[in-house]
């Protein structure tokens, strides 16, 4: 039983961002209730799968919720919403503010029906700047926050975005602790209220925190950027067959490493006297460590750097990060019996609690799997929830033992 057991979110979120966030709510332990379109969140259409709709990134990014299908542009799927918010303690959403105020479910008339929810908005822009009505994605907050033209400054001038949602992800956990701590204030106080968490004000703290650098003085000391993260030989070492992640960081690792390769002599360099100094010379101390790098092996320069007590890790691929053999003796990958997508491998949550541990609770869901269930469970009677599925306010799937037997 994870330590969120008993905390109910309604979870109006699709696409990455916000799913990423309830996701890890919901393997802590609280109950998600996934809205989604009658169209269903488009992430279920990113492949491959086995199935429509069931695609391997939706798998891991909506386990532990369940899944309620509603029209919430139709009078009785709003009213619907509405019953279900009455019991929930949190509600999360990522369009845009002025959508939902349209929707009629801004935050003035969820408090209606729950007044002490923690009502948690999750969009591109901060609403008292001249961005605060455009959409936002991964890719324009990256570009936004200036991460293309760092990594071009890094390299070779070319800007580029970098392969990860790594806006969303970002964002969604700056959600997550956000929820957390507003349902410890209403714990204390009964209080609930609107949290708002803007992507771009976001990541632009988070990109900022490295590279503000001389710009955080007034006039300032120099253009920005931490120098170490921005020189272009920062990378992974070319040895003799092959690559090798290696971080020759402090004072005593370089005397280490001098040492290592027989040459003792170099600590008394100068520009290796510091960490500042080192920095200041950073592209220089790179190149030539690359330059040693490349006359040995992979595996010798593991056993000399293990050895000398220096940082090193392999450079995994996705493949052979599977097969880490750190990750197999902690059990980080789970293979799990889905119920209609058949054997998939999936995560588990990396932290290790004594008393209240996080674990997923449930796989992903199929669209509108639980839409019956939590309609009854808001109080609508069989009836209800067959007005709401005639008229098309609501969709629910095919009950299992109506699925195919794979």
């Amino acid at each position: 039983m994870g330590p969120l057991h008993g905390v109910r979110i309604l979870d109006l979120t699709s696409v990455m961002m916000g799913p990423y966030a309830t996701q890890l709510l919901g393997d802590m332990g609280a109950e998600v209730l996934k809205v989604e379109s009658p169209d269903g969140d488009i992430v279920r259409q990113i492949g491959p799968g086995r199935s429509p709709g069931m695609g391997g990134m939706f798998l891991q990014l909506n386990r532990s919720k369940r899944s309620i299908v509603l029209d919430l542009k139709k009078p009785s799927g709003k009213a619907a919403l509405m019953r279900i918010a009455a019991s929930c303690d949190v509600l999360m959403y990522n369009l845009r503010p002025q959508v939902m105020q349209r929707l009629g479910l801004g935050y003035e008339e969820i408090a209606k029906a729950r007044p002490d929810i923690v009502y948690a908005g999750l969009f591109g822009y901060g609403q008292d700047g001249p961005y605060g009505a455009l959409p936002a994605y991964d890719d324009l907050i990256q570009g936004a926050s200036a991460i293309p033209s760092l990594i071009a400054q890094a390299g070779d001038g070319t800007p580029r975005y970098v392969p990860l949602t790594m806006a969303d992800r970002v964002v969604g956990l700056h959600a997550v602790n956000a929820v957390l701590a507003a349902l410890f204030h209403r714990q204390k106080t009964g209080q609930g209220q609107r949290i708002d968490i803007p992507m771009f004000e976001t990541m632009a703290s988070f990109v900022l925190g490295d590279h503000l650098g001389g710009l955080t003085y007034d006039p300032p000391l120099d253009k920005g950027g931490y120098p170490r993260l921005l020189s272009k030989h920062r990378a992974p070492y070319r040895t003799s067959d092959g690559h090798i992640c290696a971080l020759i960081y402090n004072d005593k690792h370089w005397r280490n490493f001098f040492a290592a390769i027989g040459q003792p002599e170099k600590a008394s360099d100068p520009r290796y006297a510091n960490h500042g100094s080192r920095i200041r010379h950073i592209d220089a101390i790179y190149e030539e460590a690359a330059a040693v790098f490349a006359t040995r092996s992979t595996a010798e320069w593991k056993n000399l750097l293990d050895e000398a007590d220096i940082p090193v890790m392999p450079l995994h691929t996705l493949e052979s990060l599977l097969e880490d053999p750190h990750l197999a003796a902690c059990g980080f990958f789970r293979p799990v019996e889905h119920p209609s997508e058949g054997a998939i491998r999936t995560m588990r949550v990396p932290s290790r609690w004594t008393a209240t541990q996080p674990d997923p609770q449930i796989p992903a869901p199929r669209l509108g799997e639980q839409t019956r269930a939590i309609l009854r469970e808001a109080g609508l009677s069989d009836t209800d929830i067959d007005e709401l599925l005639t008229d098309g306010a609501a969709i629910a799937a095919s009950e299992p033992e109506e699925m195919e037997t794979r």
